[in-house]
Formats: C-alpha cells, sequence, structure tokens
C-alpha cells in the first residue's frame, strides 16, 4: 500500500506538467500525453492517439516526465523530455582538448635577402578540478644583402606547461615551468620551475552589455637559474623569486569570432628586488573562415641583469595566420 501511495504522489505530481508526459508499460508499449486522474488501483492517462485510457499501476515501467523525483522515490525509473535532457547535456562542461597554432613567414629577395618565421603553439584542456596548459613558442630571422652576408636577426625559443587544481570553485594551486632560448639577447637558457596559489575571479562570466569574461591571478615563488653568452659579474645565475601574475581574455557580444587576451608576470628577486624579470602581451585573434583565424599581438620582456652589451628589454609585434580547435 506504502508502494502505490508513492506512485500515486509522483503521477499526481505529474499532473501539474505543462508538457506532455510519457508512459512505457513493461510490455514495451509507449504511450505520450497528460495523466488525467489517479487512483488506488489504476491512474486515468489521456493518450495522445487512443484518449483517455485506465491504464494499472503494477504495468507502468517508466514515467517520462519535467517533474523532477528524488533518486529512489518511486519504484520505477523517471526520466526528463529529451529535448531537455539533451539541452542539459550541452550545458555540461567541456573537457576536451583545445589549442591553436599560428604560423607566420616572410621571405625577400632582391635589395634584401632574407627569411623571417615564427611559430606560435598553445594547448590546454579543462576538468571539473583540473586544468592544464602549454604554450610553445619559436621566432627566427636572418637577412642581409644578399645570400653571403645574411646575419641572423631572431633566434627565441620558449616552452612553458603548468597544471591548476581546484580546491574550490574559485580557488586553484598550480605548478608551472618554463624554459626560455634568445641568441641574439645572450641567454643560452633560463629554467624556471613555480608553484603557488591563484584565484579565478571570472570564469566565462557572461555579461549581456560587453560579452564573455575570464579573469584570475597567481601569486607564489619560482627557482629560476639562467645561462649567459657573457655573463655580468653583477648577475645570479641562480636565485629564488617571487611571482605574480594575471590573466585575463575577452569575448565581446557584438562579434563571437574575436577573443582578445592579456597577460602579465612579474618576478622579483627575494634577495633583491631590484633585479627582476617581467613579461606580458596584449592583443586578439579573430576568426576568418571555419577554424582559421587571424592573430595580432604584441609581447614585451624586460630583464633587470641581461648578458652583458644587451637590452633590458625586448618587443615584438606578431601578426600571424593560425588554426583554432
Amino acid at each position: 500500500m506504502k508502494i502505490k501511495t508513492v506512485i500515486l504522489a509522483a503521477l499526481a505530481a505529474a499532473t501539474m506538467s505543462a508538457s506532455a508526459d510519457k508512459i512505457v508499460l513493461k510490455s514495451g508499449s509507449c504511450l505520450t500525453g497528460s495523466v488525467a486522474a489517479v487512483g488506488e488501483e489504476a491512474v486515468t492517462f489521456v493518450s495522445d492517439d487512443f484518449g483517455e485510457l485506465a491504464i494499472k499501476l503494477d504495468s507502468i515501467a517508466s514515467l517520462e516526465t519535467e517533474t523532477v523525483y528524488e533518486e529512489g522515490a518511486v519504484p520505477f525509473e523517471v526520466t526528463k523530455p529529451v529535448a531537455e535532457a539533451e539541452a542539459e547535456a550541452e550545458e555540461e562542461p567541456d573537457n576536451a582538448w583545445h589549442g591553436s597554432i599560428n604560423v607566420n613567414y616572410l621571405a625577400t629577395r632582391g635589395n634584401s635577402y632574407g627569411e623571417t618565421a615564427s611559430v606560435l603553439f598553445n594547448i590546454n584542456r579543462r576538468w571539473e578540478e583540473d586544468r592544464v596548459k602549454g604554450d610553445l613558442g619559436y621566432h627566427y630571422a636572418k637577412t642581409g644583402t644578399s645570400k653571403e652576408d645574411r646575419q641572423t636577426s631572431a633566434n627565441r625559443l620558449e616552452a612553458e606547461g603548468q597544471h591548476d587544481h581546484f580546491w574550490t570553485e574559485k580557488v586553484f594551486s598550480y605548478e608551472n615551468a618554463r624554459y626560455d632560448r634568445d641568441l641574439i639577447a645572450g641567454l643560452k637558457y633560463r629554467l624556471r620551475l613555480g608553484a603557488g596559489l591563484g584565484y579565478q575571479w571570472l570564469d566565462g562570466y557572461e555579461s549581456d552589455l560587453t560579452g564573455k569574461w575570464s579573469f584570475s591571478q597567481e601569486a607564489g615563488f619560482a627557482w629560476v637559474r639562467t645561462g649567459y653568452t657573457l655573463r655580468d659579474p653583477d648577475a645570479e645565475t641562480s636565485y629564488c623569486s617571487f611571482r605574480y601574475a594575471h590573466h585575463l581574455t575577452y569575448l565581446p557580444k557584438w562579434n563571437e569570432g574575436v577573443e582578445g587576451f592579456h597577460n602579465l608576470e612579474y618576478m622579483p628577486d627575494i634577495a633583491d628586488w631590484e633585479v627582476f624579470l617581467m613579461k606580458c602581451d596584449i592583443g586578439f585573434s579573430t576568426k576568418i573562415l571555419m577554424d582559421f583565424d587571424l592573430l595580432c599581438k604584441i609581447e614585451w620582456d624586460y630583464n633587470s641583469t641581461p648578458s652583458a652589451g644587451r637590452k633590458r628589454s625586448d618587443m615584438r609585434y606578431i601578426v600571424g595566420l593560425g588554426y583554432k580547435w
């Protein structure tokens, strides 16, 4: 009798749903319509095809309705309409791999003879509690007035990876590693290992007026080891630094194919805050055709203790064609 009472309560709640209900019988038959009345032994169901029917409770295998029931509240399966189930599935977090690759190449012949090329690659993935991202960049240029007198004017490699673990919806810890080499700047290598905490202020927040925003900040410590072609006597080969970083992305409401971004990182030596590294970029990508896009950005690097005879600041202007997935 208790089971029948639970069934009756479930079916009574179904009658309050505005959309069509679906009853699947234990025989395999399926009826669509709406519950009209509930009795102790049977339910009166108005079928779309057969009109009013009296269906015994014991013969019901499952009920499909928009009404939400706690698991185990009824002795048969209760599901939601297919359209609603599909809509909820679309709202589930996307945990697939995403990334992009952008390539730029220029060759000149005539009064000048040379090649300029750059490749930028990034990949990322987000799970419910974890996030990983990686970046790789290579820049090369060799120019002159003829093939014989060409000189290398750019030869830079950079690679970075980071893992974030979310302890709450917004608070996360991170571990990252980075490798840099810039032979023109006299940098044979720079290796960095770090860890710290971050806060995800916005994660795809969508404004009705402006668009979609993501913003996070990070703070922690890093160990930095540097090798120079010609080292300044005052330059440290390795040291421990404080690290601050923030990351901003913006998708404007007026054009979903455009994505703006800005990143900044500041790392001063804990023992001497006049010794520091800083890097930042700002730019945007815009969709051209299908998944192909155009990347435009400005990068700035600053090293307070560069290789002897080299400048502290480097600026790069990058425009390239890419593919995003």
